[in-house]
């Protein structure tokens, strides 16, 4: 999976006036879960925007203070009316424990179904998915290739290698369905064939 650096600097005071300062001056207040303790530090609002607005799932390559740990984005906080980050948490990556993370899917091949005048439909767009870090990978792919109208693909169609998909097993990720085109013209079909 992809790594992104990010530099952060470590926070003297934790506390709300301290972190309106921060995100005054272009930073953005952080937390590293996942070690004996808790790492309170800051980082800059233009490092995080490669890693926030992508559809790409990244590792983070966290430098804080000189202190080199891999991570990945938990959770972050967005304000709710300037939709600027305002908070976000970091997981510490251990590669002996299994960590859950929602990778993107990718479809694959072309359906024989939207060919033939069917709609497709793509109900998930990720895919949480359970492994050790050096296992994870940065897409599902999921093929369309023998896709005919009125079939899917569901969660339970998948087969991957040393990882586990915890989305319900029942969960249909893509779909191809009648278009209004199609239907019109199976109609109309039915309705000439009824004439003669």
């Amino acid at each position: 999976m992809k790594s992104i650096t990010i530099s952060g600097s470590l926070r003297e005071n934790v506390g709300k006036r301290d972190a309106k300062q921060l995100r005054y001056d272009g930073l953005v207040p952080a937390v590293l879960y996942g070690g004996e303790t808790q790492t309170h530090f800051a980082v800059s609002v233009a490092d995080l925007k490669p890693v926030v607005y992508t559809p790409v799932v990244h590792f983070i390559d966290l430098d804080i203070a000189g202190k080199k740990t891999q991570a990945i984005i938990k959770d972050i906080q967005f304000h709710p009316l300037t939709e600027m980050i305002i908070h976000v948490d970091f997981l510490k990556l251990d590669p002996k424990k299994p960590v859950t993370i929602e990778i993107p899917v990718r479809l694959t091949g072309t359906s024989p179904g939207v060919k033939t005048g069917g709609k497709l439909v793509q109900k998930l767009r990720k895919l949480r998915i359970k492994a050790l870090p050096q296992d994870h990978i940065d897409n599902i792919d999921v093929s369309i290739e023998t896709l005919e109208v009125g079939k899917s693909v569901r969660v339970s169609d998948l087969t991957v290698k040393n990882m586990t998909i915890t989305n319900a097993m029942e969960d249909t990720i893509v779909s191809v369905t009648t278009s209004r085109a199609l239907r019109q013209a199976e109609q109309e079909a039915a309705a000439a064939a009824g004439k003669k």
